[in-house]
């Protein structure tokens, strides 16, 4: 048995062909990646629709991999969609896919069957197979990126809510004033994630420039633009003191998200992202105190919050672990 993932993004797409260690149940051991092709996108449904088809083609040739081989492709593409339908709604990073049938257009080329899902609950599928996850029935997967936003196993199941809406928890304002994030200020995106960093950091850096100070991460005025969450998280683990209440805001933010979470789903483990992976050291010990400070005793203390273990093999792992949960969800 082999799995296809299709990766639908809006700088680039890919194709990924996997190989399932346990060829009786993929969601029990790792699936290891055969081959991949990727490729930028470009503007147009219909041509990126014409490259995957030959992409995919081009992987099982080249691979010598027959159809009949195949149970299940996974295709990975941003929100809005309709996972039931296998429509792709209006995804802000994907101009012009506007209701698409995905799922239709691949199955009838292909004949396979395939099964479409969002990136953050594709992330939460691969966690919870392969990574920090494996083991647990009750887990949220967060991604803390350019994006704040998360994928919940509830039970042993994803959570898909009523109309795939679920886990959009970037959306929420926890704050009255703050930066932008998810089109709404003092939102959880605005304070946890890459774009919300940088608005932070730009907002204390100009304070401190204005009032004649200097600050070692950005020079002058005309060095703001360029601020973003690496350069600020690099100078927090150099010791440099605004970068590291930048982080502290961030990380107090992150806690008082995270104590919500902890009491109203009561998890097992919380898995973080990206940022959170890259600079736990900095960001854990504030959320850590407002969640110690916010929560129900009992349900913190079964609790675990760990960074992400994929690292940069989610990306291939995603779609392969839509098609893995199909197959589970067929078993079941």
């Amino acid at each position: 048995m082999y799995l296809v993932g299709i990766d639908i993004g809006g700088t680039k797409c890919a194709v990924v062909l996997g190989k399932p260690r346990n060829q009786s149940d993929p969601t029990k051991d790792e699936i290891d990646v055969i081959d991949k092709i990727k490729f930028p996108t470009e503007p147009g449904v219909d041509i990126m629709i014409s490259k995957l088809f030959s992409a995919v083609e081009d992987i099982l040739v080249r691979n010598n991999v027959n159809r009949k081989d195949i149970p299940v492709m996974g295709i990975n593409c941003g929100g809005p969609l309709n996972s039931k339908e296998g429509i792709i709604i209006s995804p802000p990073n994907l101009i012009g896919w506007i209701n698409v049938p995905i799922v239709r257009i691949f199955e009838e080329k292909f004949k396979i069957k395939c099964k479409l899902q969002n990136d953050a609950k594709a992330g939460a599928l691969a966690e919870w197979f392969y990574g920090a996850g494996k083991g647990y029935r009750n887990v949220m997967f967060i991604t803390f990126g350019t994006g704040f936003g998360s994928g919940l196993i509830l039970d042993g199941k994803l959570y898909l809510g009523t109309n795939d809406m679920a886990g959009e928890i970037g959306h929420i304002r926890i704050a009255e004033h703050g930066p932008v994030g998810f089109g709404k200020e003092g939102s959880l995106e605005g304070f946890c994630s890459g774009g919300g960093i940088a608005q932070l950091a730009k907002t204390k850096v100009l304070e401190k420039l204005q009032m004649g100070e200097k600050v070692s991460f950005c020079k002058s005025m005309e060095e703001l633009d360029r601020l973003n969450a690496k350069i600020v998280g690099d100078a927090a683990e150099a010791g440099d003191p605004l970068a590291l209440e930048i982080y502290e805001i961030s990380g107090t933010y992150l806690g008082k998200g995270l104590s919500v979470f902890i009491d109203l789903l009561n998890p097992e483990v919380i898995i973080i992202g990206s940022i959170f992976a890259r600079s736990q050291s900095i960001i854990w010990p504030h959320a850590r105190k407002v969640i110690e400070r916010e929560t129900i005793s009992h349900a913190r203390n079964v609790c675990k919050v760990v960074p992400a273990a994929l690292g940069e093999k989610i990306g291939d792992l995603e779609a392969l672990s839509i098609a893995a949960y199909e197959i589970l969800e067929g078993k079941n």
